[in-house]
């Protein structure tokens, strides 16, 4: 369907997709109608489908935009030297990275189950992808006799759901600030896979 002469796509089409996220995160992808998603914007349902076809592809490109901001993200200020300074690194910017998009974390993770099999094997194509990528500083610092790792991609994947977690508790207005516990992560992160001396 056109869109009308006029309309204000650039600026609906992004306020569709805060408000969708913001239900899915609060109700649970099932529980959100496009009716519901199209109040919360103000514009009628009908409205919804010149922003998107169908409320699977919603979801969809929630997800991937959120993993493909991290990719690129990452990409973005992935140091190239040492491997214990980048894992460090890593630890850091995964912390700050999703604690600013605690709805879009909490949905790519919770809502996996409610993709279609084509949908789903794209989005965890991403999450491997990111995986990959600690999983490489991991190699690197085993090869730099760094680090003691006898199991690197486990290892990635266990370090990166630690991570996520403090989505679930952290707060900005708690005792501790941000960069305290980004501090304290990297400790439990160095501590878990340092080589012993």
């Amino acid at each position: 369907m056109a869109r009308t002469q006029g309309s204000h796509s650039d600026i609906t089409g992004p306020r569709v997709r805060e408000a969708a996220l913001r239900l899915f995160a609060q109700h649970g992808y099932a529980a959100v109608s496009m009716r519901k998603i199209a109040g919360e914007v103000g514009v009628q349902a009908g409205a919804l489908y010149n922003y998107t076809p169908d409320k699977q592809t919603l979801l969809f490109d929630l997800m991937r935009t959120h993993m493909e901001d991290l990719l690129a993200g990452w990409d973005g200020v992935a140091p190239t030297g040492a491997a214990l300074d980048a894992l460090e690194a890593f630890t850091r910017f995964h912390i700050r990275f999703n604690t600013r998009r605690a709805d879009a974390v909490f949905v790519s993770y919770m809502e996996l189950r409610n993709l279609t099999p084509e949908n789903f094997d794209i989005i965890e194509g991403l999450r491997r992808d990111y995986e990959t990528r600690l999983e490489a500083i991991l190699r690197r610092g085993v090869a730099e006799g760094r680090l003691a790792v006898a199991e690197p991609r486990i290892t990635a994947m266990a370090l990166i759901a630690m991570l996520t977690g403090i989505n679930t508790w952290f707060r900005a207005q708690g005792r501790l600030s941000l960069s305290e516990v980004e501090t304290l992560y990297w400790d439990m992160v160095r501590r878990a896979v340092a080589r012993e001396a």
